[in-house]
């Protein structure tokens, strides 16, 4: 899965475009590429589908999420986080953002939830290198996901619902 945000990420979505032999040589790829940012050109690739956004798919499409590239917003981490799917993180970076996607992907990677690659070190090839790093350690950050009480809020809140009426 990539998921740049809801108006996309032009320099993601070029890059991945970029990349889409390599991927799609070993993965089914679904990419939400922000409102006006399909590549009719791409439309009927083998290996790959594209959505400007997505709602009541989106369910199944992160049920069937084995890895994902993402920006780094803290809604869609968390959500990776409590379905426990890898992520690399290209945040934003500080000349285009407030930096909180910079310190998300800082705190992720720093526990094992996460890798992280800037937007000035994407490429085409770190792109790929990134992916196959993330497959390859896919358990490892699956494994921290689940040590962690982060990604189950329903849980953490009914304790400490539980807490108060003790």
């Amino acid at each position: 899965l990539v998921m740049g945000g809801s108006l996309g990420a032009k320099k993601i979505n070029e890059v991945v475009r970029k990349a889409l032999p390599n991927l799609t040589a070993q993965y089914q790829v679904v990419h939400l590429c922000g409102k006006g940012n399909k590549d009719e050109q791409l439309a009927n690739s083998s290996g790959y589908v594209q959505f400007e956004f997505i709602t009541e798919e989106l369910a199944d499409i992160l049920a069937a999420t084995d890895l994902t590239l993402t920006r780094g917003g803290s809604n869609a981490i968390f959500e990776f986080l409590a379905l426990k799917i890898p992520m690399i993180i290209i945040p934003l970076p500080k000349t285009q953002s407030r930096g909180d996607q910079i310190l998300n992907a800082e705190n992720f990677t720093a526990n094992g939830f996460a890798m992280t690659l800037t937007e000035e070190e994407m490429t085409m090839n770190t792109v790929i290198e990134a992916v196959q790093k993330l497959k390859d350690n896919r358990s490892a950050l699956i494994e921290k996901m689940s040590q962690s009480q982060l990604g189950n809020g329903l849980e953490r809140l009914l304790q400490e619902i539980e807490q108060v009426f003790k």
